[in-house]
């Protein structure tokens, strides 16, 4: 065995080290949900809507016909 430590301690380091590893995976995956869901909050579905409306009307204005399913693409 590496550095003569016996076979318990060399798995009690590995399992520590995978332990503060998924701990510091589990922290920022739940930092990522928050992030999503409050960008999801301000930025939400009738946001998108009326951006995507606002959008038609001025392609309108300019003489572009385009359809909605085009503008979603």
């Amino acid at each position: 065995l590496p550095s003569g430590r016996p076979l318990s301690a060399l798995f009690f380091l590995f399992f520590h080290q995978a332990e503060n590893l998924l701990h510091q995976l589990q922290e920022n995956f739940q930092a990522l949900t928050e992030k999503i869901t409050l960008r999801n909050i301000l930025f939400g579905a009738g946001r998108i809507d009326d951006l995507e409306k606002h959008v038609a009307d001025l392609m309108t204005e300019a003489g572009v016909e385009n359809t909605d399913e085009e503008l979603r693409v």
